[in-house]
């Protein structure tokens, strides 16, 4: 039976490896600010990921004709190792004009390891949640306007009943080795290239 001290000494390097690992993610994802892309490179970026979307998914050309807007992150970073995080940078695009720019981010603690990048669209089905997204000061995902994942099931029922949904959420192009693309607890927020 391992004794007090020992308990300690693994606390000890247990949270020398959480600081470690933490300043290993702050290191590589932030601070945002200083590493932004221009707002024309963003805009580029995410318009070409979405038009690929589209000719990977033909469903998803379909949810853009009849979305307000579609907020695209053409590639979010993701790593971790006990301390993980992702971020990423993408455009609001309302038909070809970008009129918004985002980043995304996130920071979680759990038994995780490895990297990979990947994007995600968002597609704002209404007015509404266009509103909210605009007009908060960070929406965190998981709140607020409802978010529904669009998969092949989901396409194959597309009717005016499916489309009265808030948002759309739809991962593309991953690479990479770690499991789960998903954004729930992330945090999206208006930036100024």
């Amino acid at each position: 039976m391992a004794s007090h001290k020992d308990m300690k000494s693994v606390g000890h390097r247990l949270a020398h490896c959480l600081r470690s690992a933490a300043l290993m993610f702050v290191c590589a994802f932030g601070p945002t600010s200083a590493y932004a892309d221009s707002a024309q490179t963003i805009r580029n970026d995410s318009a070409t990921a979405l038009q690929q979307l589209y000719a990977v998914e033909p469903s998803t050309k379909e949810l853009g004709e009849k979305a307000v807007a579609v907020l695209v992150f053409p590639k979010i970073y993701k790593a971790g190792f006990l301390v993980g995080g992702e971020h990423g940078q993408g455009a609001l695009l309302k038909g070809k004009n970008a009129i918004g720019y985002y980043e995304i981010s996130a920071v979680s603690l759990g038994l995780q390891a490895g990297a990979q990048t990947f994007g995600y669209a968002l597609f704002f089905m209404n007015q509404k949640s266009l509103n909210y997204l605009e007009k908060s000061d960070g929406w965190a995902l998981g709140s607020g306007p409802s978010l529904v994942a669009w998969d092949k099931s989901v396409a194959s029922t597309v009717s005016t009943t499916t489309l009265s949904q808030d948002v759309f959420a739809l991962p593309f192009g991953a690479q990479g080795l770690m499991a789960g693309m998903g954004l729930e607890g992330s945090k999206i927020t208006n930036i100024r290239p």
